[in-house]
């Protein structure tokens, strides 16, 4: 499944990072102070399990992040094991 065209929405008001596949939503709650975003959960609907939803809504916050020239604070596991497994990105850690 590819998520090229799928936008990523800053939904500012509830501070998550959002994408809606197939009619489901998933998130990344986040937190912002100045420049930096701490990205606190990643949540990812069951019926979107296993098919790389959080893997592309994490690659899209850190695409959105770089762009706006934002910091990053991995609160959350899954962006930590992302992380670990794409270590290219470490240039956004604040």
């Amino acid at each position: 499944m590819s998520y090229e065209d799928i936008q990523l929405v800053n939904n500012e008001a509830i501070h998550n990072f959002e994408l809606v596949i197939e009619g489901h939503r998933a998130f990344i709650d986040y937190k912002q102070k100045g420049d930096k975003v701490y990205l606190i959960h990643t949540e990812v609907p069951v019926e979107l399990k296993g098919k790389g939803a959080a893997e592309a809504i994490v690659e899209k916050t850190f695409a959105y992040l770089e762009e706006h020239k934002l910091k990053l604070v991995p609160l959350c596991t899954y962006v930590g094991l992302y992380l670990k497994r794409h270590p290219e990105w470490n240039r956004l850690l604040a």
